[in-house]
């Protein structure tokens, strides 16, 4: 498939991509695909107002009218799954059945918010006052603003949209610059669901904001903007909610990820070799979900160490778009400088390097393709506990379970893990209080990749906040207390009097 046809097939003219004077390239060989148009601050400013007008409407619908939005929704990513899928491809740089993945994701969180669109439920709470009775209510909150990073660039925002929309929100994108089209490219879809639902979705429902931080610093700051969930980095993680705060906000974040990986004596290696290879160089290392650092068993290191390094030296490296590529490029150069810096220092504290090289640099001068690296390392040094957001996976070896524990939780970021072991002691206590502390914890699973049925986000720097499954629908919405005296009496609460 050609690029062009790629973008044809999701709905793009050649004025739409070329009107602007935003560039967008594709990783895949550094090409510009398009030039798209950026919308001001004042731009911004007038679709947060339509936002806001949406949501006096639409918070009107009954929820399992706004769920039926949401299924046709699923129906329409059904049918563009595989362009889509490509597109995904073409702008992050991800392999195509990484890209299908995602849009998979998209679908079924759809299917999922249309189950509870009749779900959002509160509770009675029994009063200690004779003849009154309490509630608890949830309604809809308001204009809900997502950010979404260039790795997952579509994904996020429907885990946000899914549930926001059945929860009575219009929704407002600001995705990253890096990867806009594939957010215009849903915005079409979500047009083409909105018009088979009829008149009851009012215009402004959805809307995609193109340009860079300062769309994202207006979304922040508006009080029309009672929600605002931010995926990327740490940094941009702490200048959003510290704006938001200001006006006392509500922020969903997630944010930063250096997952660990916990390799016992009783794993099975097999098994364990499979999921640290997918969850090591899946999306080349830019998933926040990615496997950065593993710590393996003194008594096992020597033979898990070979097999990985050998699984790594027969990686298919290459154009993302090609069958049997399982690694594609970095989103751009500035990636490969911070991985080449990271290693450098790795070496520095004594690590002991295999792979990391450039790769295919004749073929794509202007793409970053490179060889995914394994260093074994001495301990847990200070470049280890940062995320590189590359595909470099640390190696450090442990005796005793807790050293591995400490290990594991020593660092800011608080996302995914897993551990790798058939001994139901060392499983269940990597799952306790004392064990994982992250949000996310899996065992004999890479810390990789994530199912919707299941509340998604961690802790520490990673920011706090969930999205998708669970109750995560509550972020959402704005919780009321009512209390109803069906008497004729006037009993005060604590037993308080007060004559008059």
């Amino acid at each position: 498939m050609t690029y062009d046809s790629i973008l044809r097939a999701c709905g793009f003219s050649e004025t739409e991509l070329t009107r602007g004077t935003l560039s967008v390239t594709t990783p895949i060989d550094g090409s510009e695909i398009a030039r798209l148009h950026q919308h001001s601050p004042a731009e911004a400013e007038t679709m947060i107002a339509r936002a806001h007008d949406a949501f006096l409407r639409w918070r009107e619908v009954p929820p399992p009218r706004r769920g039926e939005l949401v299924r046709l929704l699923g129906e329409e990513l059904r049918a563009a799954k595989d362009d889509l899928g490509a597109l995904v491809t073409l702008e992050c740089g991800k392999i195509l059945q990484e890209g299908l993945g995602e849009v998979q994701e998209m679908i079924d969180i759809c299917d999922f918010a249309l189950g509870q669109s009749r779900q959002l439920h509160g509770l009675t709470i029994a009063s200690e006052r004779p003849g009154h009775s309490m509630r608890e209510t949830w309604h809809p909150m308001g204009v809900t603003g997502v950010i979404t990073a260039f790795n997952f660039p579509v994904a996020p925002w429907s885990w946000n949209a899914a549930l926001a929309l059945v929860c009575g929100n219009p929704v407002l994108w600001k995705p990253s610059e890096k990867a806009p089209l594939t957010a215009l490219a849903v915005q079409k879809i979500c047009e083409r669901a909105m018009a088979r639902f009829g008149a009851d979705a009012p215009e402004g429902l959805t809307q995609v904001m193109v340009g860079g931080r300062e769309l994202g610093e207006t979304l922040a700051s508006s009080r029309n903007v009672p929600i605002v969930s931010a995926t990327g980095s740490v940094p941009m993680g702490r200048a959003v909610s510290s704006t938001v705060a200001q006006r006392l906000g509500r922020c969903i974040l997630e944010l930063g990820g250096n997952n660990g990986a916990i390799v016992a004596p009783s794993a099975d290696l097999e098994l364990a070799l499979r999921a640290i290879v997918f969850a090591a160089v899946g999306t080349a290392g830019q998933r926040c979900t990615t496997l950065r650092r593993l710590v393996v068993h003194e008594s096992i290191y020597d033979q898990l160490l070979p097999r990985l390094v050998k699984a790594y030296e027969s990686l298919p490296i290459g154009d993302p778009l090609e069958d049997g590529v399982l690694v594609g490029p970095l989103i751009e150069q500035s990636a490969v400088a911070a991985m080449d810096r990271a290693l450098e220092q790795a070496r520095a504290d004594g690590g002991i390097i295999h792979g990391g090289g450039r790769v295919h640099t004749n073929a794509y001068p202007n793409a970053a393709y490179v060889q995914p690296a394994i260093v074994e390392m001495p301990d847990q040094t200070e470049i280890v506990r940062e995320e590189t957001f590359a595909p470099i996976l640390y190696t450090m070896k442990y005796q005793r379970f807790e050293d591995a524990i400490a290990l594991h939780n020593g660092v800011p970021q608080g996302l995914s893990s897993s551990i790798f072991s058939t001994d139901v002691r060392e499983t269940e206590a990597f799952l306790s209080a004392t064990g994982s502390d992250c949000g996310i914890a899996n065992v004999n699973i890479g810390p990789s990749g994530a199912e919707i049925g299941g509340a998604f986000g961690g802790e520490k720097d990673t920011g706090g906040g969930r999205e998708s499954g669970s109750d995560a629908w509550k972020g959402y919405m704005r919780r009321q207390t009512g209390t109803v005296n069906y008497s004729q009496e006037l009993p005060l609460a604590q037993g308080i009097k007060f004559e008059i």
